[in-house]
């Protein structure tokens, strides 16, 4: 008999086995974490029923553990805060008393920032077309108007669970507005159904929408810290480097009065502090203080570090860069933001003089500078944000999460470029709005098929443009509307030129048989068969299945006729005929095979 223990080990395999097979559409693979507000917290994730907490470092939901099309199951646990559950964990010595606790507390373990020290190594004078981030529930947004983004979400409450990715950006430092098309479009979503908003994009497994008001539970997530592993990375359980991250400040948020978790100070650190877990369980340590990234200047506590990108020179411990570009000498390359309260918030940054904002990308203050706040690399106006520095007036929007990757995190067509990008400046067509290039996908995905030309009428009752005859002269044809997109799922199979207030069934398989007598007809779909409820075809002889096909799929049939991206399926409505030509009193109609796609 396997034990609880002997079934969790299992699964923590699979997972990393999963996580080591992934389809090569996909580049990099996103870690998360979310705040403690969100309702997700306290939710089993999908993987071992352990109940997350907004310290634990979180994939999409199992078993693909890959983003996808909604609606969608829990997100997994990559790596858990602390100990309490058989999965490889930061070494929160507080997690254990904070699983299970509801979202809309707080609990002494929230991660604010995270990276694996993989980052790609930025070099001088060449622009950056890959910076992926988040922003909190009350950015707005700017820039180009190219949806889905932080305007065309925000509104709507689908913005703080999603992941952008910039529209191209010069190389840092880059003063405000220095990037030619300054703004961000949508990559990832929270939950990957199409609500409110216009767009369907593939989704984490978070919730939304999201409140824009600051009450308390939330009804939707906030992703709080994000990290892409590249493909390659994810057939090792732990990063070669370890975990880098850092904790809550104990502040109040000056926008809503709410005091922060303070998970930093109840493990010993200050939440500006970069902190590294190098083995699984280990203790963490602190990397890189927060006195040498230009933070705490006005104190201990006094600034939060907010989202985090690392390349590690795989030398042990911090050996600060000195200027932009000094992490091309054998030094590590360390950018960061700061939380909304930091007392380094209006202060001149280092490098331009320029009051600092929540939404700016900063980089550690030279070495021997006299100014001693971090400077900015990438303003915030670049990627698309808010600040009062060009708006007065305005709140600053806050860049919650942040990595740099060395390349698209999906481009199905290899050109380089996100996908999510062709799609919003039309170099590819998405004509299913399913956020995939119709060039990646099949061209042919709905396909008429068994007819019932001569000789095949069982009784000489042929019809060439539909199924065998019935007893109105002709024979039943399915058609087909909509789209075969699972995220969608509107497609919508209709059955017409049947006899009037009969009953009938629409069937389906995913194994096509050659034209065998079934009834008055002849059945082109075989093996394992799936059926639709029972219908009547009514005053017109006409009936119709879908939308939502691939829902009912999967809450009413076996595995094997689950409609899910990738599969194929025929489909044929089978009817009552007690008059019909040949006497068998039952007739079946044509067929539509449906390829289906994300």
């Amino acid at each position: 008999m396997r034990t609880r223990k002997h079934r969790n080990v299992a699964a923590t395999a699979l997972a990393a086995a999963s996580l080591a097979a992934l389809s090569s559409a996909q580049n990099h693979i996103p870690h998360f974490s979310v705040t403690w507000q969100g309702p997700t917290v306290g939710v089993p994730d999908s993987l071992l029923g352990a109940p997350i907490t907004e310290g634990d470092v979180l994939v999409a939901p199992a078993p693909a553990f890959t983003p996808g099309f909604g609606p969608l199951a829990a997100p997994a646990v990559r790596y858990k805060a602390g100990p309490g559950a058989p999965a490889p964990h930061l070494g929160l010595a507080f997690h254990p008393f904070c699983m299970g606790h509801p979202g809309g507390t707080p609990c002494r373990v929230e991660v604010d920032a995270l990276c694996d020290g993989q980052s790609l190594l930025l070099q001088q004078n060449v622009p950056v077309r890959t910076i992926f981030f988040s922003t909190d529930k009350y950015a707005v947004g700017g820039g180009p108007l190219v949806p889905p983004n932080v305007p065309s979400e925000a509104p709507l409450g689908e913005s703080a669970a999603d992941v952008m990715v910039n529209l191209g950006t010069p190389a840092g430092p880059a003063a405000p507005f220095a990037s030619p098309l300054p703004g961000h479009s949508a990559v990832l979503d929270g939950d990957g159904q199409q609500g409110a908003s216009a767009f369907l994009y593939r989704g984490v497994g978070l919730q939304e929408p999201s409140i824009l008001a600051p009450v308390l539970p939330d009804s939707g997530d906030d992703l709080d810290a994000l990290m892409l592993r590249d493909n390659a990375a994810t057939t090792t359980p732990w990063p070669v480097f370890g975990v880098f991250f850092s904790l809550d400040a104990a502040f109040a948020d000056p926008l809503t009065g709410l005091p922060n978790s303070g998970s930093a100070a109840a493990h010993g650190f200050q939440p500006a502090d970069i902190l590294n877990t190098p083995v699984p369980g280990g203790a963490p340590v602190v990397w890189a203080p927060a006195p040498l990234l230009g933070l705490d200047v006005f104190g201990a506590g006094t600034d939060d570090l907010d989202a985090l990108v690392i390349c590690e020179n795989s030398i042990g411990g911090y050996q600060p860069a000195g200027f932009p570009y000094g992490w091309n000498q054998a030094r590590d390359m360390v950018l960061f933001s700061v939380r909304r309260g930091s007392a380094v918030i209006g202060m001149p940054d280092s490098i331009f003089g320029l009051p600092i904002s929540e939404g700016d990308i900063l980089i550690p203050p030279p070495l021997g500078s006299l100014n001693p706040f971090p400077g900015i690399f990438f303003a915030a106006e670049n990627l698309g944000l808010v600040t009062a520095r060009n708006l007065p007036g305005a709140r600053n929007d806050e860049l919650d999460a942040c990595d740099i990757a060395s390349g698209p995190l999906y481009d199905c067509n290899g050109n380089g470029r996100e996908d999510a990008l062709d799609i919003r400046f039309g170099t590819s067509s998405d004509a299913n709005n399913n956020g995939i290039p119709d060039e990646c996908e099949p061209t042919t995905l709905i396909t008429p098929f068994c007819f019932c030309p001569a000789p095949l009428g069982p009784c000489g009752n042929n019809d060439a443009s539909a199924g065998c005859r019935n007893s109105t002269g002709q024979g039943a044809l399915m058609g087909a509307a909509g789209s075969t997109s699972v995220g969608l799922d509107n497609l919508v199979l209709t059955t017409t030129q049947m006899p009037t207030f009969k009953q009938c069934i629409t069937i389906m398989s995913a194994t096509p048989i050659a034209p065998l007598v079934f009834g008055d007809g002849r059945r082109c779909v075989g093996g394992t068969l799936s059926r639709f409820g029972v219908q009547n075809t009514g005053p017109l002889g006409t009936t119709a299945i879908g939308p939502g096909l691939s829902a009912y799929s999967i809450a009413n049939f076996p595995a094997v006729n689950w409609i899910v991206a990738g599969s194929t399926f025929g489909f044929q409505t089978w009817y009552r005929d007690p008059t019909g030509p040949c006497g068998g009193l039952t007739n079946i109609s044509s067929a539509i095979r449906a390829t289906f796609v994300p």
